[in-house]
């Protein structure tokens, strides 16, 4: 068992007794009780854990503790806490949440996808969300969102 310090959400966190291997999603909601970031499959597919690691998105449940040691990572709920993040906002504006569990994952993506640019056309969207599942799928509504959010990073 070993020791790793991760900065999450902007604040440096101490993870000790750690099986070095231990899935960083797993760090993330039992030992920082970060809940937002969901486990969905366990093996990468789903996109339901996906948090920003250094301004990229990556799936949590396959990061190991190791890998995520003196990293930013940004969860959820450091996304914006007050939910003015353009992909949260827009998220609500076209009501997308069904059941919501895959949720966090596609905003996470999402907003991995607009800081670094702007998708340029609508294979482009589909293309950035075609590794997400939603088992309800609101996959138009996730699309009108995404669409909603860079018209709102535009005007600013």
């Amino acid at each position: 068992m070993a020791k790793f310090v991760i900065t999450v959400n902007g604040r440096l966190r101490t993870i000790e007794s750690a099986d070095p291997d231990m899935p960083l999603l797993w760090v993330l909601r039992d030992r920082f009780r970060l809940t937002g970031t969901k486990f969905g499959c366990g093996v990468g597919v789903c996109g339901a854990c996906t948090v920003h690691m250094d301004g990229e998105a990556v799936r949590s449940c396959q990061v190991p503790v190791y890998a995520a040691a003196r990293h930013r990572v940004t969860t959820i709920e450091g996304l914006s806490p007050e939910g003015r993040h353009p992909c949260q906002r827009a998220w609500l504006e076209e009501d997308v949440a069904q059941c919501g569990y895959c949720q966090p994952g596609m905003i996470m993506a999402a907003a991995a996808l607009l800081a670094r640019r702007r998708p340029t056309d609508e294979k482009e969207i589909e293309a950035s969300l075609s590794e997400h599942v939603c088992r309800c799928g609101t996959y138009t509504r996730i699309r009108r969102a995404l669409r909603r959010a860079m018209a709102g990073r535009e005007g600013r």
